[in-house]
């Protein structure tokens, strides 16, 4: 048993198994507003079990696809796959295990989402590949996590809704704009090694200045979808402290000081995702 409990440790080191903190909320907030209240047990269980699996699914693709440049890079020399602490072959049979729970429990939820489950692996999966040609990648990954309340919608209700859709904006724009404060910290090595990145491509300033605007449309279209799904000043509560955070995200990080990037990538935005999705359940139950 300890064996076995050091191994998953290991394999939830390589995925970040925290980082589900920032899809889960948003996908439970569609899920949620689909049903109109509590959703049963069962679709709960299931959509969680999805979207544990095709996070660490998607993250376990990248860590693949980058082992070359993850070798190279002092920042992520000590990563699991780099350090051996996880072998090749086990992470491929770890992502090819997620792919197969993700359908599983696609499949439970309804016909719909096992229809759209090879789709989403796909775009999951493409996701790594991005940064070898564009600079947009930090879009796509957004895309990726912008599914999430789609997703939940759903998984309950299986058509598509203009709800769950701006509150996926909402979340693309947000994701995008992280994502580029975080690849400020490899600004030198991308461009020593061909990789696209706004950094890389536009410069610290510029990718400041991207990050800030994507963080304004991710504002907006939360605002919009509290708007379309009819939620009140509980919502809009949490919202306006969500909107405080991001400002404050940027205002804790310059050109010449990125010292608390990391502040700012996890525990910031694990806050906001987190208070977003409170602030609509506060708002159905209360």
């Amino acid at each position: 048993m300890k064996r076995l409990a050091v191994l998953a440790g290991r394999y939830a080191r390589l995925v970040k198994i925290e980082h589900s903190v920032f899809a889960l909320p948003f996908a439970y907030v569609g899920l949620f507003l689909a049903a109109g209240g509590w959703p049963g047990l069962g679709k709960f269980l299931l959509l969680t079990v999805a979207m544990v699996a095709v996070r660490s699914y998607s993250m376990a693709m990248n860590r693949l696809a980058d082992l070359t440049f993850d070798r190279e890079n002092p920042r992520t020399k000590r990563r699991e796959l780099v350090t051996g602490e996880v072998g090749v072959p086990g992470a491929v049979m770890f992502t090819a295990g997620c792919a197969a729970l993700f359908v599983a429990a696609c499949a439970g939820l309804n016909t719909l989402c096992l229809a759209l489950s090879p789709v989403v692996l796909v775009w999951a999966g493409f996701y790594s590949l991005t940064k070898r040609f564009t600079w947009m990648c930090h879009f796509i990954l957004g895309s990726v996590l912008g599914l999430s309340p789609v997703a939940g919608w759903l998984a309950f209700e299986p058509a598509f809704s203009v709800r769950a859709v701006l509150f996926g904006l909402g979340v693309t724009f947000w994701t995008a704009g992280f994502d580029i404060l975080y690849a400020c910290q490899d600004v030198e090595f991308d461009r020593q090694h061909g990789l696209r990145s706004v950094p890389a491509r536009f410069g610290l300033g510029a990718a400041l200045a991207f990050s800030s605007l994507a963080h304004v449309n991710a504002v907006i279209f939360y605002a919009l979808a509290g708007w379309a799904a009819g939620l009140s000043w509980f919502y809009f509560l949490f919202f306006t402290a969500s909107a405080g955070l991001l400002l404050i995200e940027h205002l804790i990080l310059s050109e010449n000081d990125l010292s608390r990037v990391n502040m700012a990538f996890f525990t910031i935005n694990g806050v906001v995702a987190a208070g977003l999705g409170l602030g609509v359940l506060l708002d159905i139950f209360v």
